[in-house]
């Protein structure tokens, strides 16, 4: 079966990157029928907090991004023990002993002298006797992971055919000095032990890829297939910094639905249009890794809002009842419901039906009015009041088009916009719109 994962350190809140990769984890789980993990990273116990362990599954369930299963990485230390005790019977792992500032100054030889800046293996060729010695004067050794010569190759589902050569990258740490792992080693553990078939990640990860690809080869595993996506640019082009901020928090405040935001990151990167589906299964139905490109993708915010309007405007009433002001019914929805750019702007619009409303009028329009107070209070308001008023008064006072409906929507609902009149004036209602005539 196949089976992705989402794997999120609990250190912050999720930020609109993160959830681009949640995104597509789920979308081709659900395509193939398969399974999506969720992996809490919390292996930085001092930084790691329970609170945005909460953050993260409150963010995915509102994403309507459901789990099938969930496990933390703090209570498989067991586990990554194991096998990392048979890396280490193996001679795929061995411990190293120089301190940062060592590693750092030999890094700047190396450069000085025009040579890649990678690890030179020194503490191979330590002696039985002198890590002994090491150990006696409490020095307590890092542990890095032994790369294979050679090259390494993988068929990558969005960046096509991709090739390191081990001899320009330095072994990695895998373990700290003070037993804490980091993320290399408990990740493909965990890919194994969880059957993920499919690792599915930014592009940033590219490099850790072919580090872990002989980890898998180490442990004796079958190779998940990797996808990874071109990163995110904001509006202007660029890298944007401000996209790491940004969160479900703030498009919540910001009155954005999440099918908005699954919509638009499911299809940015892609050469597919961006569409405004409430429901994900056409998403689910056309994903697809080769109609990602390699350019990156770009997240606009103004993008995003017009989206968001256009899955508003075909929400039915139910979908939106239990957000909605009281007193908003479905025929009220209805009427509103092509005005809208987020929720919120539902209390304006219901404001705007129940008064009181400000309107102002021009001088030369006040006798129309008056007029219009008149037959208003004369017309059937069981049956289209609105086409009953305004053909009355095209009658009477030979006005049509603007001159006609302008000054009307002004009076009856203070603005110059807004829903159709023939929706609106019945809900508004005979007595209210007699006052606001009237008040003129």
């Amino acid at each position: 079966m196949t089976a992705t994962r989402f794997a999120p350190s609990p250190t912050g809140s999720l930020h609109i990157g993160n959830i681009r990769t949640a995104v597509l984890n789920w979308l081709f789980a659900r395509s193939t029928g398969g399974r999506f993990v969720l992996r809490i990273d919390d292996t930085d116990r001092e930084r790691s907090e329970e609170r945005f362990v909460e953050s993260i599954r409150a963010d995915l369930a509102w994403l309507g991004l459901t789990p099938d299963a969930e496990v933390r990485q703090s209570a498989r230390f067991d586990l990554y023990q194991r096998r990392f005790e048979e890396l280490r019977a193996a001679g795929r792992v061995y411990p190293a002993y120089e301190t940062a500032q060592e590693l750092d100054l030999k890094r700047k030889v190396q450069l000085g002298r025009g040579l890649p800046p990678i690890y030179d293996r020194s503490a191979l060729a330590l002696s039985d006797a002198e890590r002994a010695r090491l150990k006696a004067d409490g020095v307590r050794p890092h542990w890095r992971f032994k790369l294979d010569p050679g090259m390494i190759e993988w068929d990558d589902l969005i960046r096509g055919h991709q090739h390191f050569d081990a001899a320009t990258m330095s072994d990695p740490v895998i373990r700290r000095a003070d037993g804490s792992w980091l993320y290399m080693l408990p990740s493909a553990i965990d890919d194994i032990d969880l059957g993920i078939s499919h690792v599915v990640r930014g592009e940033d990860h590219v490099s850790n890829t072919a580090l872990q690809l002989q980890m898998f080869e180490a442990l004796g595993a079958p190779v998940p297939a990797f996808a990874h996506a071109a990163l995110l640019t904001g509006a202007e082009g660029k890298l944007s910094k401000r996209l790491g901020s940004l969160g479900v928090e703030h498009f919540r405040a910001g009155g954005i639905e999440p099918q908005a935001i699954v919509a638009l990151l499911a299809r940015i990167g892609t050469s597919d249009p961006v569409e405004p589906f409430a429901d994900p299964a056409p998403l689910i139905a056309a994903f697809d890794f080769s109609r990602f490109g390699r350019a990156p993708a770009r997240f606009d915010e103004g993008e995003l809002a017009q989206l968001n309007a256009r899955i508003l405007h075909q929400r039915d009433y139910g979908a939106v009842a239990d957000r909605l002001p009281a007193g908003i019914d479905q025929a009220a929805w209805e009427a509103i419901r092509p005005n809208l750019t987020t929720l919120a702007d539902a209390a304006d619009w219901w404001h705007v039906i129940e008064g009181p409303v400000e309107a102002s009028v021009d001088a030369e329009d006040r006798d129309f009015l008056a007029a219009a107070h008149r037959i208003a209070g004369a017309i059937d308001w069981a049956n289209d009041p609105w086409h009953a008023l305004t053909n009355a008064l095209k009658e009477e006072t030979g006005r049509k088009g603007k001159p006609l409906f302008l000054p009307l929507r002004r009076a009856l609902t203070g603005r110059d916009h807004g829903p159709d009149m023939a929706a609106l004036l019945p809900l508004i209602g005979r007595d209210r719109a007699l006052e606001r005539l009237a008040a003129l």
